[in-house]
C-alpha cells in the first residue's frame, strides 16, 4: 500500500490549495517543491485576492469561493488579513460608465457606488475621483509571510509532508521520482507554475503557454492609511469583469489616446498597504517565452505615473522586483497526461485569487476518479 494518497509537485499557492482541499477529506498528502523555501509567483503579487473584476461566469464564482476559504484559513494558520474590500477610482466619465454597468450586472451585487463627496470624505488620499466602487468581497494577505505560514499549518494541523529542495524527474501513474528516491501514492497533481520544460512540455506546448513578467515596487509608508487596495481607470479596461462590458469600449479609446504607453506595457495601478504601513505598488506585463530578468526604469515611471494620478505624490521607493506567471488564453488548464495524474497550471495571474476553489473542483474530480 502506498505510504500516501497524493502527491503534489510544486508548493506554491496552487499546490498549496490542493493540499489542503485533499487533506480536508482525510487524505495522506505529500507535497514535493525543488526549492528550499518559497520563491516564485506566490510570493512575488500583492497577495491581493481579487475577486471583483474577475471575468463574469466561471472565474468570477471561483474566486468569490477562494476568497470564503481564504477568510477561512486566513485565522487558523496566524495568517493576518491586512485589508479587506476594493476600491476602483473612476477619474474619466467613461471610467464612470463602465463601474455603472458592472454594478446593474450579477457581479456588482455586493458592491457600493459611491461619489466624489463620500470618495473625499473617506479617502482624502484619493484624488480626481468622479465615482468609486467600493466591494467587500476582496481581501489582501502579505504573500511572502502567507505562504509559508500555510505550509506550516498545513504541515502541523494536517499532517501534510513537505520535502523543500526536492526536484522532480518524473511523474507516472502511481509514481515520482526524484535525484534520491521514488515515491508512491494513489494520485498525483503537478503544479509546476510557468516551469514547462521539467514534466509534461507537451501540455504546455498544447495549451500555447507563454510567460508573463510583473514588474513591481514598494514604497515607504506614507502619513496616511488605505481602509482597501485601490485599483483605478486603467484595471476596467484590463480585468475582463468590466472590460468585457460594452461600455468599456469607450473607455478603452480615450484611455489609447490619453494613457498609451501605460495600455502598451500593461500598466494598471494597484496600490495595497502592509502592516508596517508600506506600500506595494504595481504593475506591469510583459509576455515572453523566456522574459528578461531586469527591470525597467521606463515601466517603473509609468507605474508611478498612475500611482500619482490617483494617490499623490509617491513615498520613497524601498524595493523592486520581477516575477514571471504562466500566461495563456482562459484562467487555468487541467490535462490528465497519464491515468490517475493531473497537470493544474492557473494561465491568468490569479492563483492566489481563485486556486482553492479549483483545487476543490480538482480533488473532487480526481478522488472520485480513484475510489
Amino acid at each position: 500500500m502506498p505510504s500516501h494518497d497524493l502527491i503534489i509537485v510544486g508548493a506554491g499557492i496552487v499546490g498549496l490549495a490542493h493540499a489542503l482541499a485533499a487533506a480536508r477529506r482525510g487524505k495522506r498528502v505529500l507535497v514535493l517543491d525543488r526549492d528550499a523555501q518559497a520563491n516564485g509567483a506566490s510570493i512575488r503579487n500583492f497577495g491581493f485576492v481579487t475577486v471583483t473584476g474577475q471575468e463574469r461566469g466561471h472565474v468570477w464564482n471561483l474566486a468569490a469561493r477562494s476568497a470564503v476559504i481564504w477568510r477561512e484559513v486566513a485565522g487558523a494558520a496566524g495568517i493576518a488579513i491586512e485589508q479587506n474590500g476594493l476600491l476602483l477610482v473612476a477619474q474619466r466619465p467613461e471610467a464612470v460608465a463602465v463601474i455603472d454597468a458592472f454594478l446593474a450586472t450579477e457581479m456588482g451585487a455586493s458592491c457600493t457606488r459611491l461619489d466624489a463627496d463620500q470618495i473625499a470624505t473617506d479617502w482624502p488620499m484619493v484624488r480626481g475621483a468622479r465615482a468609486g466602487l467600493l466591494s467587500n468581497l476582496d481581501l489582501r494577505i502579505d504573500s511572502p509571510l502567507a505562504i509559508p505560514a500555510l505550509s506550516r499549518w498545513l504541515s502541523t494541523e494536517h499532517q501534510v509532508e513537505f520535502k523543500f529542495g526536492v526536484a522532480v524527474q518524473k511523474v507516472e501513474t502511481g509514481r515520482v521520482h526524484t535525484a534520491t528516491a521514488t515515491h508512491d501514492a494513489d494520485a498525483v497533481i503537478v503544479c509546476p507554475g510557468d516551469d514547462w520544460a521539467s514534466l509534461f512540455p507537451q501540455s504546455f506546448a498544447q495549451a500555447g503557454i507563454t510567460r508573463c513578467k510583473l514588474q513591481m515596487l514598494r514604497l515607504a509608508a506614507p502619513e496616511w492609511r488605505l481602509p482597501s487596495p485601490v485599483m483605478s481607470d486603467l484595471s476596467l479596461v484590463r480585468y475582463l469583469g468590466y472590460a468585457a462590458l460594452p461600455e468599456a469600449a469607450a473607455l478603452r479609446v480615450r484611455l489609447e489616446a490619453e494613457a498609451a504607453a501605460a495600455l502598451a506595457r500593461g500598466i494598471h495601478l494597484i496600490a495595497v498597504q502592509c502592516a508596517d504601513g508600506s506600500l506595494v505598488v504595481g504593475d506591469s506585463h510583459d509576455y515572453a517565452q523566456t522574459p528578461d530578468p531586469f527591470a525597467d526604469v521606463a515601466a517603473e515611471n509609468l507605474i508611478l505615473d498612475s500611482f500619482r494620478d490617483v494617490l499623490g505624490e509617491a513615498p520613497q521607493v524601498v524595493a523592486r522586483w520581477t516575477g514571471t506567471y504562466a500566461s495563456a488564453a482562459g484562467h487555468s488548464i487541467v490535462h490528465t497526461p497519464e491515468p490517475g495524474v493531473r497537470l493544474v497550471v492557473v494561465t491568468s495571474g490569479t492563483g492566489a485569487s481563485t486556486a482553492f476553489a479549483l483545487a476543490e473542483d480538482v480533488i473532487t474530480e480526481l478522488l472520485g476518479e480513484n475510489t
